[in-house]
């Protein structure tokens, strides 16, 4: 006879956990899933709470967008990562108040105990200020962000295929990507590859040489945050592909396709150039969730001028060591430089491994190594067989480059069959050249209201140009080569 379980009630599903430490995880991402998984089969009650009932591998969304894999090989069902741990409840739902004088959260109407919490909350996009720009130019943060680029860009090759005026065609031809970080870099080297091979192998009335891929980054460098001789070998592959390069480009206005750059020149002059394309992306900023500013005001607790939980070096806040803050929420800077971790997928991981075993140890009694970050360096891939890395110092291009990127990502995914799907579907790539999830699905804007925890609370108020933070390429869900030890 299976075990009578009281999940309605919300008790523990398991008797002999009724009276262990109750672990409350929010946020099912990198450090979600990490922490998670660390607690599994310890003498601990963990519910793990998340709006979405999967873990979603935000490193390869521009994959997804330009039909390279469809969305079922970057999402992992959370259930299947971990429902089979007799310790571990998962609920879904998004926790909307916190009280930590009572050690309760709120979702779904009801008021969750908990000994101790771990917010892993996340990151959204950012418009700074310019949220009406968010229709006009879609995110790249979650599946259905990544199914609305794609949905725009094949209908717009689909008109262009019964459009005779050449303007008119040419402009559905082009597609502007803002933000020259690794997520922009990724997403403008797949576009130019999409249309390219699309045009010329499914496509009778249109010239994939009228295909334009142009990508605007404030600073006079892509990939700001890395080494700028891998920036240079970025930007010629690039460049060579046939995407155009708008540096020093500051965004002033997004409407109907058109977008108004200011550029800086070198004389220290600004000249404006208005950019035209039938598709608009934006991945130039990113938020902290708003779990950090709520639990500002519960606790008192500061932020940093992100509006990240700046944490102590167990990743406590002030006041109330039973709260933890990991991934891109928090704001840890108790590094050797002072320097704040990065939101990418390496810190993450071991920000929420470490976080576990440390609740682990305090509830034996015993001491715990402090945290620190083993970071084996940055990559991003900007084209078909072609990524750059800098391995602390080895900076490597190229093959050689991209075979280390699908390694690392491939180690990442948190489920096997996910990966066997991804290097099938890769190699299948390789050989044919043929993206294998062209379809159209969805109507116009359908899934820009889908919240990611930012969008409705994030001021539309008319603010100062555009410019990406210097450390954007850090903070888009990226991986870092960080050994093991957010969405």
């Amino acid at each position: 006879m299976a075990p009578e379980r009281f999940f309605l009630e919300l008790d523990p599903p398991d008797a002999t956990l009724k009276n262990q430490p109750h672990v409350v995880i929010v946020g099912g991402g990198f450090a979600g899933l990490k922490a998670a998984q660390a607690l599994r089969g310890q003498p601990v009650r963990v519910t793990l709470i998340d709006k979405r009932n999967f873990n979603l591998f935000q490193p390869l969304l521009y994959q997804v967008a330009t039909g390279l894999v469809s969305e079922a090989d970057v999402a992992s069902p959370l259930r299947l990562l971990l429902g089979k741990a007799p310790n571990i409840q998962i609920l879904l739902g998004e926790v909307e108040d916190i009280d930590p004088t009572a050690k309760e959260v709120v979702f779904n109407n009801r008021r969750y105990a908990y000994h101790h919490l771990i917010l892993a909350t996340g990151s959204g996009s950012s418009y700074f200020g310019h949220e009406e720009w968010r229709a006009e130019a879609p995110p790249m943060k979650i599946l259905e962000h990544a199914d609305e680029i794609r949905r725009r860009v094949l209908l717009a090759l689909e008109e262009a295929e019964q459009t005779p005026d050449p303007a008119a065609r040419q402009r559905l031809q082009t597609a502007i990507v803002i933000g020259g970080g690794p997520s922009g870099c990724e997403l403008a080297g797949s576009l130019m590859e999409l249309m390219q091979r699309a045009l010329a192998r499914d496509f009778k009335q249109l010239d994939p040489r009228q295909s334009r891929v142009l990508l605007v980054d404030p600073g006079d460098r892509l990939l700001r945050a890395m080494d700028p001789s891998l920036s240079a070998a970025a930007g010629d592959y690039l460049r060579k592909s046939g995407v155009e390069l708008v540096l020093g480009g500051r965004v002033q206005v997004i409407r109907d396709g058109t977008v108004e750059v200011a550029i800086k020149q070198a004389d220290g002059t600004a000249s404006s150039r208005t950019l035209e394309g039938a598709t608009v992306c934006w991945t130039a900023g990113v938020r902290p969730s708003h779990l950090g500013k709520l639990l500002a005001e519960r606790t008192g607790c500061e932020l940093d001028r992100s509006g990240r939980v700046v944490v102590g070096p167990d990743f406590a806040i002030a006041s109330h060591p039973e709260i933890r803050v990991v991934g891109d929420l928090c704001s840890y800077s108790h590094t050797a430089d002072a320097k704040p971790l990065p939101g990418m997928a390496g810190p993450a991981v071991q920000m929420g491994t470490w976080v576990a075993r440390d609740i682990l140890a305090n509830l034996q009694q015993r001491q715990q190594p402090p945290f620190r970050f083993v970071d084996f360096g940055t990559m991003a891939v900007v084209g078909p067989g072609f990524a750059v890395a800098d391995l602390r110092g080895w900076r490597v291009s190229g093959a050689l480059g991209w075979l280390l990127w699908a390694l690392a990502h491939l180690a990442f995914m948190p489920d096997p069959e996910n990966r066997l799907t991804l290097l099938t579907k890769w190699l299948w790539q390789i050989a044919t050249r043929k993206p294998s999830g062209l379809v159209i699905t969805g109507r116009s804007n359908q899934h820009l209201g889908v919240e990611v925890g930012l969008e409705d609370r994030e001021p539309a108020s008319v603010a100062a140009p555009v410019e990406a933070p210097q450390n954007e390429g850090n903070q888009d869900g990226h991986i870092e080569l960080a050994g093991h030890g957010d969405r």
